[in-house]
């Protein structure tokens, strides 16, 4: 007799440490686990699919469901509003799947609060120098805006020691089995595992009675 309920893991990082590619990489290879759609009120892009990348609501929906708590965490950015819904999530973890949230640093510690027993995770590259280097491998950034990630890191290294674990990001595969591990040693907790003593003992207990 084991735990029957999914865990939930939370997955922050730095901007550029690589917590997508992970997460990519991690869900080709294992199976069990769910990675939490988010529920935006912006407008979906092209190729972008409900309930894929997504769940694509109104401003007005989203806002009831601030309402009626149906959200583990939200925030707004450019007009727009971006959460967790909290019916996917415990509906995965009813069903025991583990499920994956990614999300920022703030977002972590609104998760923490309401889930003391859902496990942190913070991804990093191995230095500084790295990381700049992959935001500016990105292509995608001006200086200004590589600058502005790099101020935000300082600010998000302040809370690392909050994390369960450091996930260092040096090699993928590494950084991909090494997330397996922890989701496994998480399953194997005792304190996950509460009645297994007394199922055991109950369980030894009939079978030597049988046999006498």
């Amino acid at each position: 007799m084991t735990d029957q309920k999914g865990i939930l893991f939370v997955l922050s990082g730095f901007s550029g440490a690589g917590k997508g590619t992970i997460m990519k990489s991690f869900f080709e290879q294992y199976e069990g686990f769910v990675l939490s759609i988010s529920a935006t009120s912006r407008e979906p892009r092209e190729n972008e699919q409900h309930g894929v990348h997504y769940f694509f609501v109104t401003r007005e929906q989203f806002e009831e469901r601030i309402r009626t708590g149906n959200l583990i965490e939200y925030t707004e950015y450019q007009g727009n509003y971006y959460g967790t819904p909290r019916d996917f999530v415990v509906e995965n973890l009813e069903k025991g799947l583990d499920v994956f949230l990614e999300i920022e640093v703030e977002g972590a510690e609104n998760i923490r609060k309401q889930y003391p027993d859902a496990v942190t995770i913070f991804v990093s590259t191995p230095t500084p120098q790295e990381l700049q280097k992959r935001l500016r491998g990105r292509g995608t950034n001006t200086e200004e805006q590589i600058r502005g990630r790099l101020k935000r890191a300082v600010e998000e290294a302040k809370i690392i020691d909050n994390y369960d674990y450091l996930l260092i990001n040096d090699d993928l595969d590494e950084c991909v089995r090494a997330l397996y591990e922890i989701t496994q040693t998480e399953h194997r907790r005792q304190s996950r595992n509460p009645q297994f003593d007394e199922w055991f003992r109950s369980e030894l207990t009939q079978m030597l009675e049988a046999e006498e």
